[in-house]
């Protein structure tokens, strides 16, 4: 299992907001129906890396589909092969060295 933490931008849209355009490409997601969370700043989502990868182009290209001409997708992929690793457990580790 891994983790992907995934930011999908379009440049030169005409306007400051882009939920419309992040919207579309988390929709990309609930049609695969894959664990993800929204965050303030990106998606991280729970799959196999190769599957992980594909979403992203999925997600990349949704918002290409909404006529904009120039998108920049970040992307940072966590893969661990020595135990499985999920959002709650990447979480849950940070907090349990906090106390």
């Amino acid at each position: 299992m891994a983790l992907m933490e995934i930011s999908v931008v379009p440049v030169g849209t005409g306007t400051t907001s882009i939920s419309d355009y992040v919207a579309a490409a988390v929709k990309v997601l609930e049609e695969e129906k894959v664990k993800y969370q929204v965050t303030a700043m990106g998606t991280i989502v729970e799959g196999e890396t190769g599957e992980l990868l594909r979403l992203a182009q999925r997600m990349h290209e949704a918002v290409f589909k909404m006529g904009v001409a120039r998108v920049v997708t970040r992307i940072n992929l966590d893969e661990r092969r020595d135990k499985e690793i999920t959002i709650e457990t990447k979480v849950r580790s940070v907090r349990k060295k906090m106390k």
